[in-house]
């Protein structure tokens, strides 16, 4: 009984000697090793970008994602030492459970997150899961390698890791540039799981079909097929799937979702207490704005930063162009550059309907300069200098964010800003999150800025800050309002006044300034905003 299982050599092939197999056959073999390779590391970079977008912290996610995966690797190169004897068919059946595990594996996150609310737990049991199929993978290769020919041990090991780190490479490629934009997380996940289920299975049965008793390759294949029906099913349902599970998550309807290689970006719409229509934006799950208030948030950002010198103006974030909305209210703006780093954002500014009504079409506005770029490396290039900048960016809580409330960026900033300048930075809640914003204040401080920080009420946020900065070592810029603001249905001199002032318990606080070596202001908001 024992000899039957997975796959016993046919009688005339138990002894088959090393080099009587096709040409070709070893270099196919290798190509099932880069096409496998490429597979894991898909999952990898799915299962961390999936817990960043869901999750923020994207360090700690990564983190746990490749410490978990590693460990199981070596687990799994372990559990399959006894298996080399039956190498061909524990290679497909590690294929097969490898396939069906990362092909699902988005899937069922999401699940856990959504209805469950156990993400973290299901993380590291998927991410312990896969890491040790994968870890699986290499002793039987290396074993089915030494069959087609023998090699010393070293040129086998360099034949083998050569084939693995370039499909590494190449997967490490195809899931930002191909996977992402053409089929989503979701999607993008289920498709690979059939690649690994064919290239790991079909390739490898097919070279080694006269080592394999039919029956046993038979049920491998029939297995691999099932995989294959499964996969498919669920690619097929996946959209309904989706859209079921992100509802979970948001109170109100969602009239638009979408997953770029950015971001996750998600739109509702419902009727508000008022009995307006209320639109809010969600990036990565965190509300940007409600259409009901944003007026108040927009106002505060950039009314106080125009109040000076203005023919010339920087935003950097601000994709939905609310805040470009309020700049173009000021006839002697001359020239506006919004950078925003993803496409997806300013497309929807354009042709989305909520939003167009809410930005007054300011995009088509022949002004406006609309780049798409991460706006540290952006800064770096920048050849000419603005008037006044408005910095709208999401709160800080992934190191990609992190590095945009930095020192180095700040210092970045004073090459494009023209002689009595004003920059303006939104800086989260001083309320829920105090320690953050007075890091970003003391950020701009220690680049070199005179700051004047100051808070309004906006409903849908809570209490909110922003940081107006003047570069140079002068006073703290002045809060007021130009002589010749546009009419405003929130801001006037008395409510900046009262802004300027902060309670007791929201006071500056003794906090580090963050810079790209030591992001403190990272620390600061996965820690205070853990419990909101």
């Amino acid at each position: 009984m024992s000899t039957t299982v997975l796959d016993r050599p046919a009688p005339d092939a138990a002894t088959r000697p090393p080099g009587t197999y096709a040409r070709g056959t070893r270099l196919l073999l290798l190509l099932a090793v880069f096409v496998c390779a490429a597979c894991g590391l898909v999952y990898e970079l799915a299962l961390t970008a999936l817990g960043s977008y869901l999750i923020g912290n994207s360090v700690m996610q990564t983190s746990v994602v490749i410490s978990v995966m590693v460990f199981a690797m070596g687990i799994g190169s372990l559990a399959a030492k006894p298996l080399q004897r039956r190498a061909v068919g524990a290679f497909a059946l590690v294929e097969i459970l490898l396939a069906l595990v990362g092909g699902l594996s988005v899937l069922v996150l999401y699940v856990a997150f959504a209805w469950l609310r156990l993400y973290m737990p299901a993380m590291v049991v998927v991410s312990f899961v896969v890491g040790l199929l994968v870890g699986a993978e290499i002793p039987l290769l290396m074993t089915l390698l030494q069959r087609i020919r023998r090699q010393e041990a070293g040129s086998a090991v360099a034949d083998m890791f050569a084939a693995d780190y370039v499909g590494a490479l190449v997967g490490g490629l195809c899931f930002p540039l191909l996977l992402l934009p053409a089929f989503g997380q979701l999607k993008g996940a289920l498709v690979v799981g059939a690649v690994n289920a064919v290239a790991g299975v079909v390739v490898v049965l097919w070279i080694f079909r006269r080592e394999t008793r039919p029956m046993v390759r038979r049920g491998l294949l029939a297995g691999a097929a099932g995989v294959l029906a499964i996969l498919a099913t669920v690619y097929v349902l996946a959209e309904d799937i989706e859209v079921t599970a992100r509802q979970q998550l948001y109170r109100d309807p969602i009239v638009h979702a979408e997953t770029t290689p950015y971001q996750d970006i998600v739109i509702t719409r419902s009727t508000a207490f008022t009995g307006e229509p209320d639109t809010r934006l969600f990036l990565n799950g965190d509300l940007q704005f409600s259409s009901v208030d944003e007026y108040r948030y927009h106002e505060a950002l950039v009314h106080p930063a125009l109040a000076g010198k203005r023919s010339s103006v920087l935003i950097l974030g601000g994709g939905d162009a609310l805040a470009l909305r309020e700049v173009l209210r000021y006839d002697d703006v001359d020239t506006v550059t919004l950078v925003d780093l993803d496409p997806a954002m300013t497309r929807l500014a354009r042709t989305f309907t909520p939003l167009l009504d809410l930005n007054h079409r300011a995009l088509a506005d022949p002004r406006v300069t609309v780049v798409h770029a991460d706006a540290f490396t952006w800064l770096r290039d920048a050849g000419r200098r603005y008037d006044a900048v408005l910095i709208d960016f999401p709160d800080p809580d992934t190191a990609a964010l992190a590095k945009l409330y930095s020192v180095e960026f700040y210092h970045l900033l004073g090459r494009v800003l023209a002689p009595d300048s004003r920059v303006m930075v939104q800086g989260g809640s001083p309320f829920f999150a105090p320690k953050s914003f007075w890091s970003i204040a003391a950020s701009l401080r220690e680049a070199g800025y005179a700051t004047t920080p100051y808070q309004v009420d906006v409903p849908s946020f809570g209490n909110w800050g922003f940081v107006l900065a003047a570069p140079g070592g002068g006073p703290p810029p002045a809060l007021r309002l130009a002589a010749g603001v546009p009419p405003l249905r929130f801001l006037d001199d008395d409510v900046l006044a009262a802004a300027a002032v902060f309670p007791v318990d929201r006071r500056p606080q003794d906090v580090r300034a963050s810079t790209l070596m030591d992001p403190a202001v990272l620390e600061y908001t996965a820690h205070e905003w853990e419990n909101y």
